[in-house]
């Protein structure tokens, strides 16, 4: 297992990539390529229509956080968060718990936005350069107390 254990800087970096291409590609669309209607579409689900920009900004640069691998956590939480509301108000997950296939990708990227907001972004990631922020903060100081 301590093999696998090895991959972890690399995994965390495909998850954040991954994650942050999807966002993006859902995101971009909502500002800049067909707007109007996706203010009418958040309008049909009983949003208001700004929550269309405030969605795809969201996505947009949340998408391009995660690539970065900068604000990870925060980044992620606030997609978690957005792909929760889009579960229960969109997606009918409490209406019908036993349709996964209407719901399956939401809550995909969020329960994968949450574990990057709760492991952070992994040692290839500006947050580790910047911040010497790496995965959770108990490692950095075992490292320090075996100094």
């Amino acid at each position: 297992m301590r093999s696998l254990q090895k991959l972890e800087p690399l995994a965390l970096l495909l998850l954040r990539v991954a994650m942050g291409v999807l966002f993006i590609h859902y995101g971009y669309p909502k500002l800049f390529v067909h707007p109007r209607s996706s203010v009418a579409w958040f309008a049909q689900h009983g949003f208001p229509g700004y929550f269309a920009y405030l969605s795809g900004v969201l996505e947009l640069f949340g998408g391009l956080l995660l690539i970065a691998g900068l604000f990870t956590r925060v980044a992620g939480l606030l997609l978690a968060i957005e792909m929760g509301v889009a579960l229960w108000k969109v997606h009918g997950l409490l209406a019908d718990p036993l349709a996964v296939q209407n719901y399956q990708f939401p809550l995909m990227m969020g329960v994968a936005a949450l574990a990057l907001a709760a492991v952070g972004a992994g040692v290839i990631s500006l947050d580790q350069a910047i911040f010497r922020e790496s995965r959770g903060s108990a490692r950095p100081a075992r490292a320090k107390a075996k100094a």
